[in-house]
């Protein structure tokens, strides 16, 4: 399953939702279909009536009818099956088929696993876990630092940032 959004609060007293969406198109969060809570207990069918100024979708949910039902959703993630998802384009990736990958380094030996992807805002990061430890490590997503990916072999090649000696922390 992948995560779509996330319901954030109600708009109106007719039952909208306001949704975060983690679509490349904000407004896409409906475009596949009904979506599911996070234990896949819940189907939800949305129907994106506008986006705000700032991007948040506000969207309609069959059998949602009034403001207490839509408030009631609030912090609800919205997840889709994997497969109903278009195939991403050349060097772009869905977070969900990163975790989990092999980290290797440029000469082939094992750095750790890929644990998870975070963005803070000023890009992807990727996060490692070390081989032999609980210990992990952010390394930027760029072609710099993973000048490789392999899905079909689940491993990424990952270039690990050099500390230099005079650096503090």
């Amino acid at each position: 399953m992948i995560l779509l959004g996330r319901i954030t609060g109600a708009q109106g007293i007719r039952g909208e939702v306001v949704v975060h969406s983690f679509a490349a198109t904000p407004e896409d969060v409906g475009s596949y279909g009904p979506l599911a809570d996070a234990a896949g207990a819940r189907s939800f069918k949305l129907k994106v009536v506008r986006l705000t100024p700032k991007g948040a979708v506000i969207a309609r949910i069959a059998g949602v009818d009034d403001r207490n039902a839509a408030e009631a959703l609030k912090g609800v993630e919205l997840y889709v099956a994997r497969d109903r998802l278009p195939a991403p384009d050349d060097g772009e990736f869905y977070h969900a088929d990163l975790i989990g990958l092999a980290a290797v380094s440029p000469d082939g030996s094992t750095i750790g696993d890929v644990v998870a992807v975070h963005n803070y805002g000023a890009g992807d990061l990727v996060e490692i876990r070390l081989i032999g430890g609980r210990s992990t490590e952010l390394v930027p997503f760029t072609d710099s630092f993973v000048p490789s990916v392999d899905i079909a072999a689940r491993k990424m090649v990952v270039v690990m940032p050099v500390v230099m000696p005079d650096d503090e922390g």
